[in-house]
């Protein structure tokens, strides 16, 4: 049957197309994206301003019918934080809801992170071990541990890269300043989490599987072989901790001329490597390995074994 993952985040709404079967891996045909960066859309009080409900509730109907004009047979509507936290986040919703025609999943953060470390645990196999896994989102950092098909531990806290842009880089270029503060926060957050998952035995793989991480990847990482004779990109904390300050200088338009930053990225993508390179120092982390897959696989391979039973 032909799957569709529609994932609205806090920096996209975002529709995978697949095809599966029970039992079978799922092939992705088509991957459709619309930037919001709804964390711009927030208001004091902590709700999603009509603009932004506007600009939501288009990027909605568009994948919607683009999943239609792709003959979906089910289509699999997930919301992550900026959805889930907002103060009108019930009104929001319930218009998300009227625009499918069907109900609308928001994850939890814990749920979030669990998914993902179900996408990473496929890909990477029975025989990658002790895992820990980053993935950084647009509103949160989530981060989840284990050597079996779930995690023994998983953790999201508020430490995206749009949330921490909006709150922490008002300035473009950010100054060192607010880079220092960012910094601190991030630190201060994941310092409680580090200690939790210190009791976890040492990972055989740390992961990394985001989009932001994807690219951080091809601008500070490198290739290694991998399986099938296909590359895998490693990134490395030293050189990461190295770009931060040469990618605060550039201002965000000029930042799409650099290696692996794309044009929905551009922004927020300062705030991505400083909490990425903070969650590894934190967990004592001195390179990652990046997944091609992430939340969006992680909801269709729960789908697809919901088919076999």
């Amino acid at each position: 049957m032909r799957l569709g993952v529609l994932d609205i985040g806090s920096n996209t709404v975002h529709l995978l197309v697949a095809n599966a079967r029970a039992g079978g891996r799922p092939t992705a045909t088509s991957s459709h994206r619309s930037v919001l960066r709804l964390m711009r859309y927030l208001e004091p009080d902590g709700s999603i301003s009509p603009e932004g409900v506007r600009g939501l509730v288009d990027a909605v109907t568009a994948a919607r019918d683009r999943a239609r004009a792709e003959g979906v047979d089910e289509l699999l509507a997930t919301a992550t934080s900026a959805v889930r936290e907002a103060t009108n986040g019930e009104a929001v919703i319930a218009l998300i809801e009227q625009t499918l025609g069907q109900p609308l999943q928001v994850l939890g953060g814990e749920t979030e992170a669990r998914l993902t470390y179900l996408a990473v645990r496929r890909w990477f196999g029975w025989s990658a071990g002790q895992i820990l896994l980053f993935d950084i989102g647009g509103g949160s950092l989530e981060i989840a541990g284990g050597a079996d098909e779930l995690p023994d531990l998983a953790e999201s806290v508020p430490l995206g890269a749009g949330r921490s842009t909006v709150r922490f880089l008002p300035h473009d270029p950010p100054s060192e300043t607010e880079i220092d503060a960012m910094r601190r926060h991030a630190a201060s957050v994941l310092a409680p989490v580090a200690e939790r998952f210190a009791a976890l035995p040492r990972p055989d793989h740390v992961i990394g599987s985001s989009k932001a991480i994807r690219s951080l990847a091809k601008l500070a990482g490198y290739p290694v072989p991998g399986w099938s004779g296909i590359d895998r990109m490693v990134l490395p904390r030293r050189e990461l901790k190295d770009w931060i300050p040469r990618l605060a200088r550039i201002p965000a338009d000029a930042r799409e001329a650099l290696p692996g930053i794309t044009a929905d990225r551009t922004f927020q993508i300062v705030a991505a490597a400083v909490v990425v390179e903070r969650a590894m120092k934190a967990m004592d982390v001195e390179e990652l390995e990046v997944s091609p897959w992430a939340l969006r696989e992680g909801v269709l391979l729960r789908y697809i074994e919901s088919l076999e039973y």
